[in-house]
């Protein structure tokens, strides 16, 4: 008889982390990202058929599945998912969800608290144990996503175009990437993905703590962040805030600075959603 298990997944474009969920124990695999802005329900069941399926346990049967995915807030893009993952489990449950619901499961469990993300982009909301009350809209990599990985690889572009880096600093710049303003600007003008760019050079800021200019620009571009996003849920002052993601990880320390400066509560902070959503849907009989 086959075991009935739990199948997690948090997507992104990039990559897809999945978790499975037996009574006793879990197992985690990885497929390429998922986004159904420009996949149709038949392209992700061959990337579920051919990355994912295979690499399971024969003797399983999945029962319910929670997917939280990028683009999952729009109708369309979740009758795709669900669509897919049906065809390849056809006696699941299926649920599917946006990925700011993943940040809001794994970092608040089942109690109320904020919940943001900053990762590549950057977004927040206020949770309430069991759904989003209010969400702050960003306005993108080019007006907004303050505290993100693009907005502070954007500040430091800045900085280096405008020759405001000391010769020690554009020393390191210049050994690390070896590029021109006439190159940066081509990337971000001209090319796609300029928000994956743009984030690209965050690496050169954990690379450099301690100099005067990086950790100028990790205390403002996440600053920005709290004035533009967590000091507009009222509910920051007397709920903790949690954060998800890589520039949050890598920077916890000036993110606990500034709860500090502040006098908020600084809650969990995790690299990804993965093991908060475990121990969340765990708890879920």
């Amino acid at each position: 008889m086959p075991v009935k298990v739990k199948l997690i997944a948090d997507s992104g474009s990039t990559k897809a982390d999945w978790s499975l969920l037996t009574a006793v124990d879990h197992f985690r695999y990885q497929t390429q990202g998922i986004s159904p802005y420009f996949l149709t329900a038949s392209q992700v069941r061959e990337i579920l058929e051919k990355e994912l399926r295979p690499n399971l346990p024969p003797d399983i049967e999945v029962e319910e599945i929670y997917y939280y995915g990028t683009g999952c807030s729009q109708p369309k893009s979740i009758q795709i998912m669900k669509e897919a993952l049906q065809a390849v489990f056809p006696a699941a449950v299926i649920a599917v969800s946006h990925d700011l619901m993943a940040a809001a499961h794994a970092l608040c469990q089942h109690s109320p608290g904020i919940a943001s993300i900053l990762g590549t982009g950057s977004n927040s909301c206020y949770y309430d144990g069991t759904t989003i009350v209010h969400n702050n809209p960003g306005l993108g990599f080019i007006l907004g996503d303050e505290g993100s990985g693009a907005y502070m690889g954007r500040k430091l572009l800045q900085y280096y175009c405008y020759n405001s880096f000391d010769e020690e600093l554009k020393a390191r710049f210049d050994a690390k990437y070896n590029t021109s303003k006439d190159e940066i600007l081509e990337n971000v003008y001209r090319k796609p993905m300029a928000n994956r760019y743009l984030a690209g050079f965050s690496v050169f800021l954990s690379e450099n703590r301690g100099h005067y200019i990086v950790e100028n620009i990790l205390e403002d571009g996440l600053n920005d962040f709290f004035f533009n996003h967590i000091y507009k849920y009222r509910e920051s002052w007397t709920h903790p805030l949690h954060f998800t993601g890589s520039i949050a990880w890598h920077f916890r320390d000036v993110l606990q600075a500034l709860c500090e400066l502040y006098e908020l509560q600084l809650g969990s902070v995790l690299r990804n959603p993965m093991d908060g959503l475990i121990k969340f849907h765990e708890a879920i009989k």
